[in-house]
């Protein structure tokens, strides 16, 4: 049997990289500050609440619609199926889209530029500690269904 039919990941890493980066941004901030135009903070931090409040949207959404298709939410866990529908129309990895928002919004409320280059960090190492395995994983274990899907949806945005 095919290793990745098992489960994609053994330890459900994504949320711990978007807490690294978060808390790597308040260090490097502190170590290493970015100035931050005191013109227009109000604007600022009216977006991070935004792209906050996006995220939290995304992801729950995200996860409700995993429910519903009674798979589960765990990334180190097997998928029983294949979703494409609610958010998963327009991106395969809405859970890990709000991260990246959520981490980038937090920079933008709190005025740390930082937050939004370790986002981006964050969001590369993603996707390479555990979307390609997912993805690996739902291609052993779907087929040519996950290539079609593949085909039609960005895997980001």
């Amino acid at each position: 049997m095919n290793a990745y039919r098992m489960k994609p990941l053994a330890f459900p890493w994504p949320p711990f990289i978007y807490g690294a980066a978060i808390a790597a941004a308040f260090v490097l901030q502190a170590f290493f500050p970015l100035a931050v135009a005191d013109t227009n903070i109000w604007f600022a931090r009216t977006a991070g609440g935004a792209l906050i409040l996006c995220a939290v949207v995304l992801d729950v959404w995200a996860m409700r619609t995993l429910l519903d298709c009674h798979t589960t939410i765990l990334p180190n866990r097997c998928s029983t199926h294949l979703v494409t529908s609610g958010p998963y129309r327009f991106t395969r990895n809405p859970i890990y889209l709000g991260y990246t928002l959520a981490t980038a919004g937090i920079g933008l409320a709190v005025l740390n530029p930082w937050c939004i280059v370790t986002a981006m960090v964050a969001a590369g190492v993603t996707s390479i500690v555990a979307i390609k395995r997912e993805e690996l994983h739902l291609l052993s274990r779907f087929g040519i269904d996950f290539e079609r899907y593949c085909n039609g949806t960005a895997r980001w945005i």
